[in-house]
Parts: C-alpha cells; structure tokens; sequence
C-alpha cells in the first residue's frame, strides 16, 4: 500500500511541475496546436496552445514507478518493466505526430499509414515481450483468467493483445478533444486498476497474477500523473497532452488490462471511450452509406457543444458518465469475487489495507 501512494505522489508531484514548466518552454517556442476550422468556433481560441504536454504526464508516471521501488520490499517485475516501456514507447510515436503537427502547422500529423506502423510496432513489441518474457497467460479473461475459461494459445492472444492496445489507444486519442476530458477520466479508469491490481495481489489463493502490485503501482503511477497534469489542463487549458499523451494512456489502459487478466472488463471501465468511438464510427458510416451524418460533429462530445451546451457542462456530464462506467466495472469485479465464496471458494477475510 505505501508503495502505490509513494507512486501516485510523486507521480503527481512530476508532472504538475513538470507541466508547469512545460507551458512556458513550449509557448516560447511557438509549440502550439493547431485547431480545425470546421469545429465548435469556441475551439478557436484555443488555438497555439501548447502541446506535448503528455511528455509531463509519461515523466511522471516513469518517475512515480522508479521511486516507489526505492523501498526495499517492493522490486522490479517483468510485468511492470514491459508495461512501461511500451508507455514510452507508444509515447514516443504521439510525440513524433505531435512535432508533425506544430512544425507544419497543420492539425493532420503523420500520415495514416505511418502511425498505424508505429502503432503496431509498439503493440506487437509489447504482446511479445509480455508472453514470452513476462510469462503472461494466454487467456481470454473478464475478471480473472478462469472467467470465462478459454485459452488463446500464445500466437492468438499475442493477435488479440496487439489488437487491443491499438483500439484503446485511438479511443483514447479520439476522446482527447476537450479540456480536462482525457485526463479526467483516465485518472479515474487508472484508479479503477489500482484497486483491482491490489486486490489480485491480496488474493493470490485465487488469482494466478504473480505481479499483480507491480501492476497497481504502474496504474498508480498513472493515475497520479493525469492528475498532476490535469491541473494544467482543466478548463481554460493552458496545455494539451496531444498524442503523445493519449496515445501512451490508451496503450496503459490495454496493458493493464491485459497483464491483470481483464481483458473484457476494460470496455466497461473505457466506457466512454467506447461511447466516443461508437460515435465515430457511426458518423463515418452513415456518411458513407447514405450521405447523412447523424450527429452534428464526431466524437460525441463535440455534438453536444454544437447542440449549445457549454464545454464545463460536456466535460462533467462525461466524467459522470465515466465514473458510473468505472463503478459499474468494480461492481463486477467484486460481484465475481463474492460469487467464488458462495460457491465454496475459501477466500478468507476481508483485505487488510495496511
């Protein structure tokens, strides 16, 4: 427990300094993001905001998991390890898109094709590490390995693995398009997995994820950074995380997911992500099939700022939203876990937090 708070405070503390720096830095540099002209026209001030700011955000998280394994009881695992060089990694590809960007001054970045190849680079890299070194099991999980009881086979959950991964990372991208708005909710998502991955580690008689508190300090870690950062980000934002933020959040989430053997709990827990997605999604379809957009702008929340709510009003409703989604995933979670006891599993006392 004092190794997830040590991660979620300094990880908090980086990056709301860090991000405090960042701004400054990057608007003396003319590192702003440019905005589309065919959006909600209140997004046109915002205009040569700075952006990067997910170079705070990745820092933090980095910082908040080297530091909490100061201590001497708690150590390095392959989980953790593979789990946060594919955050740097999938940051990396973000902030590329994001130099693209400023630099051209246009809002596109790289071309489709070249972010779908550093995506799946880094997908592939972490779906291969994560089964073949980190020893994950080849499982199709929704709240521990044996729920429902089907095994992939390593080549088939490596294919599922690296297709999760890119989905949530461009739901998360999508999602990116409000002040506070990613951020928020992933702090909340992120919280969601440090529970579960304490809750694992509390129970091993049960659940068979040897790295389970590994992975709650690297969610912890997380979730302090998007907070930090958040600070910053709120609306008015005085910084964006861009790509290099959202794609390294998204890339967390299925990680998380994965490692801790939930795979198909994280729809739930991302549900808003989800909801973002879908909107697209349709939008482009009904286009496409029949020339008629459904909403007045895709993803949904730019739907409800051109429908006249203001932008305070879409981004708590949203976190709302989250939230329930998040609640309900827990809810779950806990529901299986109480369905093991009644069943005959001896699962002992409550966990002591301390």
């Amino acid at each position: 427990m004092i190794a997830l708070l040590i991660a979620a405070a300094v990880s908090m503390g980086v990056s709301l300094i860090g991000t405090q720096v960042l701004v400054p830095w990057l608007t003396a540099r003319g590192v702003g993001q440019p905005i589309r002209l065919d959006g909600p026209q209140g997004h046109l001030t915002k205009a040569g905001t700075p952006t990067m700011g997910g170079v705070a955000i990745v820092l933090g998280a980095v910082s908040g998991y080297l530091v909490s394994h100061l201590r001497s009881e708690t150590i390095f695992t392959r989980s953790g390890i593979v789990l946060v060089l594919a955050i740097v990694a999938a940051s990396g590809v973000g902030l590329l898109d994001d130099w693209i960007k400023v630099s051209r001054e246009r809002n596109l970045g790289l071309n489709k094709s070249t972010k779908v190849i550093g995506l799946v680079a880094v997908a592939a890299g972490f779906s291969l590490l994560a089964i073949y070194w980190a020893q994950a099991s080849p499982v199709l999980a929704i709240t521990r390995a044996g729920f429902p009881d089907i095994t992939l086979g390593k080549v088939f959950w490596i294919i599922w693995a690296s297709l999760l991964v890119i989905a949530t990372a461009n739901a998360v991208n999508l999602t990116d398009g409000l002040d506070g708005l990613a951020g928020g909710s992933s702090a909340i998502g992120f919280s969601a997995f440090v529970i579960i991955g304490y809750w694992l580690f509390r129970h091993p008689e049960i659940y068979q994820v040897s790295h389970a508190l590994d992975l709650a300090i690297v969610a912890a870690a997380m979730t302090g950074a998007c907070i930090g950062f958040l600070w910053w980000n709120a609306p008015p934002a005085r910084i964006f995380m861009g790509d290099t933020g959202s794609l390294a959040i998204g890339t967390a989430f299925a990680g998380l997911a994965l490692l801790l053997e939930t795979h198909l709990l994280l729809p739930i827990i991302g549900g808003l992500y989800v909801l973002e997605t879908l909107s697209v999604i349709i939008q482009v379809a009904s286009y496409r099939l029949f020339g008629r957009r459904v909403f007045r702008m895709a993803p949904i929340h730019h739907h409800f700022e051109l429908a006249g709510w203001p932008e305070t009003t879409v981004l708590i409703r949203m976190w709302i939203i989250n939230g329930i989604c998040v609640a309900f995933a827990l809810g779950a979670f806990y529901a299986d876990f109480i369905r093991l006891d009644n069943a005959g599993f001896y699962l002992g006392s409550l966990p002591r937090l301390f």
